[in-house]
Order: C-alpha cells, then sequence, then structure tokens
C-alpha cells in the first residue's frame, strides 16, 4: 500500500514532523507542533566543499573524526637511521582516510549516503510500517508503528473487549429471543429425548427417530435475525459514533481510520461490523458463518504490522490504545500534538 507524499510524524522521532514524498524522507523535521508548509520543504543549499591539500612531510593535525570513532594518529617519525639502510619512515596514510588522516565522511568504515533512520532500507521507508521479507538493505526491524501518534491494542485487549460485549449481546438475546429459543427447544425435545433414551439403553440405531416440528426451521431462521439485529444495534451507533462498544471503553481501546483520527462513521462501522456480524445468518447452513466469524477473530495474530482483523482491512480501520487521563486532566484524547502517520 502506498503512502501519499505529505507531512508526517517521523517514526524515529515522535517529537518531530518530516515530509515523506512518497519513496523517502526529505528535508530536515520540524516540531510537530508546528504548522507544516504547503507542499515539499525548499531544497536544502549544499555544503561548501574545501579542495584537499596534499599530505605534508613531518606531523600533521589529525583531521575530523565522526562521533565514536577512536582517534587516529597521524605519521610517526621513523627511528633513524640504520646500518645498511636508509630512513626508515612513519606509517603512511591509511585507505579510506584523507589528508590529516582523520576519517573522511564517505570514506571509513559505515560511511556513506544513509537515506533514513537506522533500520530503514536504502531508499527510505514509509514511517510505521514493516520492511518486506528478506529485504536485504533493512539492518535492524523498524519501529512499531503508531497510527496518529496511538500505540496499537494488543491482542489480549481486543479479546477481552469483544468477549464483554459478547457477554451483553447474549444478554439482551435472553429478554428479547428467549420465548423463540424456548419453541425451538420445544420442537427438538422428543428427538433428544428418545436419541438419549436409545443411548442410555446401548441402541445407536437412528431408524424411527421423532422428526422435529416443522416450526423448529422457521424458529432458527427468526432467532438468528433477531440476534443479527441486535448485534447490529448494539455496535453499528457506537463505533459510528466514537470508535467504542461498552467493551473497548472498559479496555481503554478505539477503532480509527488509517486516513485521519475522527469518527468513524456510520458507512465505515456498517462495513466494518458486516464482515463479523452477517455471517451470523449463515449458522443455519452448517454453522459456516461461525467458522468464518472465528477466522475473523484471530486474523489480527497474523496480520503485521498493524493488527488488522478482516473487518479492519475492509473498513480500513485500526485499533489502537487510549491513553489514560486523569479525572482531573484536561479532556483531550491525543498523547501528542495533531500528526498523521500512515
Amino acid at each position: 500500500m502506498s503512502v501519499q507524499p505529505g507531512w508526517y510524524v517521523d517514526p524515529a522521532d515522535t517529537e518531530t514532523r518530516r515530509y515523506w514524498d512518497g519513496e523517502g524522507w526529505l528535508g530536515a523535521p520540524i516540531p510537530v507542533d508546528a504548522t507544516p508548509p504547503d507542499g515539499p520543504p525548499p531544497p536544502e543549499p549544499p555544503a561548501p566543499v574545501s579542495p584537499a591539500t596534499p599530505p605534508t612531510s613531518g606531523p600533521t593535525t589529525p583531521g575530523p573524526v565522526a562521533p565514536g570513532w577512536p582517534p587516529h594518529q597521524g605519521p610517526q617519525p621513523g627511528p633513524g637511521p640504520h646500518p645498511g639502510h636508509g630512513p626508515q619512515p612513519g606509517p603512511g596514510p591509511q585507505p579510506g582516510y584523507g589528508p590529516g588522516y582523520g576519517p573522511q565522511p564517505g570514506n571509513g568504515p559505515g560511511w556513506g549516503p544513509q537515506a533514513g533512520p537506522p533500520g530503514w532500507g536504502p531508499q527510505g521507508g514509509p514511517p510505521g510500517w514493516a520492511p518486506p521479507a528478506g529485504h536485504p538493505g533493512w539492518a535492524v526491524r523498524p519501529p512499531e508503528p503508531r497510527p496518529h501518534g496511538f500505540r496499537l491494542a494488543g491482542y489480549g485487549r481486543r479479546l477481552t473487549a469483544r468477549l464483554i460485549d459478547l457477554g451483553l449481546l447474549l444478554a439482551l438475546n435472553v429478554v428479547v429471543n428467549g420465548w423463540f429459543v424456548w419453541r425451538w427447544a420445544q420442537e427438538w425435545a422428543p428427538y433428544w429425548q428418545e436419541l438419549f433414551r436409545r443411548a442410555a439403553r446401548g441402541d445407536t440405531s437412528a431408524e424411527g427417530l421423532p422428526v422435529p416440528g416443522e416450526q423448529a426451521g422457521s424458529l432458527l431462521v427468526v432467532i438468528l435475525l433477531i440476534a443479527t439485529a441486535l448485534w447490529l444495534a448494539f455496535e453499528v451507533p457506537a463505533m459510528a459514533a466514537g470508535g467504542q462498544t461498552i467493551g473497548k471503553r472498559m479496555m481503554r481501546i478505539r477503532a480509527v481510520p488509517m486516513a485521519a483520527d475522527q469518527p468513524l462513521g456510520f458507512g465505515r462501522a456498517l462495513s466494518r461490523w458486516s464482515t463479523l456480524g452477517l455471517p451470523t445468518l449463515l449458522w443455519y447452513c452448517a454453522g459456516i458463518g461461525l467458522v468464518l466469524q472465528f477466522v475473523d477473530a484471530l486474523s489480527p495474530l497474523w496480520d503485521h504490522p498493524l493488527r488488522q482483523a478482516l473487518h479492519d482491512k475492509r473498513a480500513q480501520t485500526v485499533v489502537v490504545e487510549v491513553p489514560y487521563r486523569p479525572a482531573s486532566a484536561p479532556s483531550n484524547d491525543r498523547d501528542q500534538p495533531p500528526g498523521d502517520t500512515p
């Protein structure tokens, strides 16, 4: 997925913002709370290049040394003439070093053009995105994405929030759907009673078992329709308004669009819910819907780097942690000034 050019929070330093041109970072960083200019930053003037001077005889002054490099001494005077030999010169310039025998940028080990912070590829990379598997230019794992400055929600929190919501939905179904479930159980009761009696006698034959009533199939369809409608009414309006259900609010997580930190809106919330909620209607078809929902619920475990479930991918959302704010603190849902991270 390509990232559009623009000013984004630098993943290597979340206190700054830099311009991303679609392939790499441009220009110097600016404070994250500063208003970025329209378009890319102006090109930086090239640094003046001083002409190289030939080495002189005798001791020389060491050249500039990069931070962390050990000092490198220049040529040492020889021990003097030896019988049968001429004067012994001191050590000469080492490969990769310029006049003054200090390491010169671009020559010493580890020097060279850098297109991004440590761990990014030769051409740079979009902020917060992981490298392709086996890419030869990546030295270390890049920092974890922080969409819009927030930490990604862990799978444990997401699963706990979903279980809380399902428990509340079950309570709603007991109230609204209880009578239909009782009627459906009554239709199947003769069949299961006879089956248990035969099992107690050791009889495994299925011949002559009572057939469920004609209304059993219709009642199951009604039960699934009501359960799906309750789920939609429970989740979609709450997600559209604030990206949080009751379970997500208790676990301090919420869903936000990838494009901007703003409410999901009804259309995106409905698209997100339908991928997970509509398969409930397929429970009638040999439990296919339940299998689809199980796969969707586990999908964040193998999605990297944004830990998106299948319903997140369809709606282009991501689930993030909501920072804890004391009651006395001013209301603010962000843990840093505005700035989108793709």
